[in-house]
Protein backbone atom coordinates (compact mmCIF):
# COMPACT_ATOMS: atom_id res chain seq x y z
CA UNK A 1 0.00 0.00 0.00
CA UNK A 2 1.51 3.21 -0.93
CA UNK A 3 -0.14 6.17 0.93
CA UNK A 4 -2.99 4.68 1.55
CA UNK A 5 -4.49 5.42 5.02
CA UNK A 6 -7.05 3.33 7.25
CA UNK A 7 -8.76 4.94 10.90
CA UNK A 8 -6.02 2.25 12.60
CA UNK A 9 -2.88 3.33 10.66
CA UNK A 10 -0.86 4.42 7.60
CA UNK A 11 2.09 2.24 6.21
CA UNK A 12 3.69 3.08 3.16
CA UNK A 13 5.62 0.24 1.44
CA UNK A 14 9.11 0.84 -0.53
CA UNK A 15 11.24 -1.43 -2.88
CA UNK A 16 14.58 -1.35 -2.94
CA UNK A 17 15.67 -0.52 -7.38
CA UNK A 18 18.57 -2.83 -7.15
CA UNK A 19 19.94 -5.23 -4.77
CA UNK A 20 23.55 -5.14 -3.64
CA UNK A 21 25.73 -6.47 -5.83
CA UNK A 22 27.42 -8.67 -2.87
CA UNK A 23 23.60 -9.71 -1.82
CA UNK A 24 23.42 -11.06 -5.84
CA UNK A 25 26.86 -12.52 -5.20
CA UNK A 26 25.60 -14.65 -2.37
CA UNK A 27 22.22 -15.68 -3.53
CA UNK A 28 24.13 -17.23 -6.75
CA UNK A 29 26.77 -18.94 -4.58
CA UNK A 30 23.80 -20.20 -2.81
CA UNK A 31 22.20 -21.86 -5.47
CA UNK A 32 25.27 -23.15 -7.01
CA UNK A 33 26.17 -25.03 -3.90
CA UNK A 34 22.86 -26.82 -3.41
CA UNK A 35 22.99 -27.62 -7.50
CA UNK A 36 20.71 -25.54 -8.91
CA UNK A 37 22.28 -25.05 -11.93
CA UNK A 38 23.19 -28.89 -12.37
CA UNK A 39 21.65 -31.30 -15.11
CA UNK A 40 19.48 -33.94 -14.18
CA UNK A 41 19.95 -37.10 -15.16
CA UNK A 42 18.28 -38.67 -18.17
CA UNK A 43 16.34 -41.46 -16.03
CA UNK A 44 14.71 -38.42 -13.73
CA UNK A 45 12.73 -36.85 -16.51
CA UNK A 46 10.59 -40.16 -17.10
CA UNK A 47 6.82 -39.61 -16.28
CA UNK A 48 6.45 -39.27 -12.59
CA UNK A 49 9.89 -40.74 -11.24
CA UNK A 50 9.83 -38.51 -8.11
CA UNK A 51 6.11 -40.65 -7.20
CA UNK A 52 7.88 -43.92 -7.97
CA UNK A 53 10.68 -42.96 -6.06
CA UNK A 54 8.99 -42.26 -3.10
CA UNK A 55 6.50 -45.69 -3.74
CA UNK A 56 9.68 -47.60 -3.69
CA UNK A 57 10.93 -46.13 -0.59
CA UNK A 58 7.26 -46.38 2.02
CA UNK A 59 6.60 -49.43 3.14
CA UNK A 60 3.04 -50.04 4.68
CA UNK A 61 3.07 -51.34 8.14
CA UNK A 62 0.08 -51.94 9.64
CA UNK A 63 -3.37 -50.67 7.53
CA UNK A 64 -6.65 -51.06 9.21
CA UNK A 65 -9.97 -49.15 8.45
CA UNK A 66 -9.46 -45.89 9.08
CA UNK A 67 -5.56 -46.35 9.73
CA UNK A 68 -2.45 -46.84 7.80
CA UNK A 69 0.85 -47.06 9.46
CA UNK A 70 3.89 -46.72 6.96
CA UNK A 71 7.79 -46.51 7.28
CA UNK A 72 10.44 -44.32 5.45
CA UNK A 73 13.89 -44.40 5.27
CA UNK A 74 15.23 -41.19 4.91
CA UNK A 75 18.20 -42.13 2.07
CA UNK A 76 20.11 -38.92 0.60
CA UNK A 77 18.24 -39.35 -3.00
CA UNK A 78 15.41 -37.66 -1.03
CA UNK A 79 17.45 -35.25 1.32
CA UNK A 80 18.07 -31.73 0.79
CA UNK A 81 20.89 -29.34 1.40
CA UNK A 82 20.93 -29.26 5.18
CA UNK A 83 21.25 -33.54 5.66
CA UNK A 84 17.79 -33.57 6.08
CA UNK A 85 14.37 -35.22 4.95
CA UNK A 86 13.43 -32.36 1.95
CA UNK A 87 10.10 -31.31 2.37
CA UNK A 88 8.86 -31.84 -1.43
CA UNK A 89 9.03 -35.67 -0.09
CA UNK A 90 7.20 -34.60 2.87
CA UNK A 91 4.53 -33.36 0.90
CA UNK A 92 4.99 -36.37 -1.35
CA UNK A 93 4.52 -39.03 1.44
CA UNK A 94 1.82 -37.55 3.17
CA UNK A 95 -0.31 -36.91 0.18
CA UNK A 96 0.41 -40.53 -0.53
CA UNK A 97 -0.05 -41.93 2.77
CA UNK A 98 -3.55 -40.04 3.03
CA UNK A 99 -4.52 -41.66 0.14
CA UNK A 100 -4.18 -44.90 1.13
CA UNK A 101 -5.89 -44.08 4.96
CA UNK A 102 -9.00 -42.66 2.69
CA UNK A 103 -9.33 -45.92 0.35
CA UNK A 104 -9.82 -47.64 3.49
CA UNK A 105 -13.13 -46.18 4.68
CA UNK A 106 -14.17 -44.59 0.74
CA UNK A 107 -16.06 -46.87 -1.61
CA UNK A 108 -13.91 -47.66 -4.76
CA UNK A 109 -16.79 -46.35 -6.86
CA UNK A 110 -15.58 -42.63 -6.08
CA UNK A 111 -12.54 -40.81 -7.34
CA UNK A 112 -11.06 -38.57 -4.61
CA UNK A 113 -9.91 -35.25 -5.34
CA UNK A 114 -7.45 -34.10 -2.64
CA UNK A 115 -8.74 -30.08 -2.18
CA UNK A 116 -6.47 -29.49 0.79
CA UNK A 117 -2.98 -30.50 2.41
CA UNK A 118 -1.32 -28.55 4.88
CA UNK A 119 2.10 -29.64 6.62
CA UNK A 120 3.94 -28.71 10.04
CA UNK A 121 7.06 -28.91 9.87
CA UNK A 122 8.05 -28.98 13.39
CA UNK A 123 11.73 -30.54 13.10
CA UNK A 124 14.11 -32.34 11.48
CA UNK A 125 14.34 -35.70 10.27
CA UNK A 126 18.41 -36.66 9.84
CA UNK A 127 19.68 -38.47 7.08
CA UNK A 128 19.78 -42.07 7.33
CA UNK A 129 16.74 -42.22 10.17
CA UNK A 130 13.41 -43.58 9.86
CA UNK A 131 10.23 -42.36 9.92
CA UNK A 132 7.14 -44.08 11.00
CA UNK A 133 3.90 -42.26 9.45
CA UNK A 134 0.76 -42.46 10.78
CA UNK A 135 -2.18 -41.87 9.21
CA UNK A 136 -6.05 -41.69 10.55
CA UNK A 137 -9.36 -40.93 9.15
CA UNK A 138 -10.56 -38.05 11.43
CA UNK A 139 -13.85 -37.33 9.24
CA UNK A 140 -15.58 -39.23 6.48
CA UNK A 141 -19.09 -38.32 5.41
CA UNK A 142 -21.11 -38.72 1.43
CA UNK A 143 -18.91 -35.71 0.05
CA UNK A 144 -15.36 -35.30 2.18
CA UNK A 145 -13.00 -37.26 3.89
CA UNK A 146 -9.84 -36.00 6.07
CA UNK A 147 -7.24 -37.46 7.21
CA UNK A 148 -4.37 -36.30 9.64
CA UNK A 149 -1.33 -37.64 9.68
CA UNK A 150 2.04 -37.32 11.86
CA UNK A 151 5.61 -38.30 11.28
CA UNK A 152 7.97 -39.15 13.82
CA UNK A 153 11.45 -41.05 14.28
CA UNK A 154 11.28 -44.74 14.73
CA UNK A 155 13.97 -44.84 17.47
CA UNK A 156 12.72 -41.72 19.28
CA UNK A 157 9.00 -41.35 18.96
CA UNK A 158 9.86 -37.81 18.64
CA UNK A 159 7.16 -35.72 16.07
CA UNK A 160 8.51 -34.43 13.25
CA UNK A 161 5.78 -33.42 11.11
CA UNK A 162 1.92 -33.31 10.95
CA UNK A 163 -0.50 -33.56 8.10
CA UNK A 164 -3.67 -32.99 7.60
CA UNK A 165 -5.61 -33.53 3.99
CA UNK A 166 -9.45 -33.17 2.94
CA UNK A 167 -10.27 -35.03 0.36
CA UNK A 168 -13.57 -34.10 -2.09
CA UNK A 169 -15.54 -37.39 -2.72
CA UNK A 170 -16.43 -37.34 -6.61
CA UNK A 171 -18.52 -40.46 -8.49
CA UNK A 172 -16.05 -42.09 -11.58
CA UNK A 173 -17.32 -40.45 -14.56
CA UNK A 174 -19.42 -43.17 -16.87
CA UNK A 175 -18.08 -43.28 -20.46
Amino acid sequence: MTGTSSSSSSSTASISKDPPSDYVSEVKGFFADIGIYATLPQNSLSKDFYSDLICDLLKADNVLRGRVSCVFPVLPVVGNYYNGLHGGAVGAIAERVSIACARTVVAGDKELFLGELSISYLSAASLNEVLVVEATVTRSGRNLTVVASEFRIQKTRKLVYTSRATFYHMPLAKL
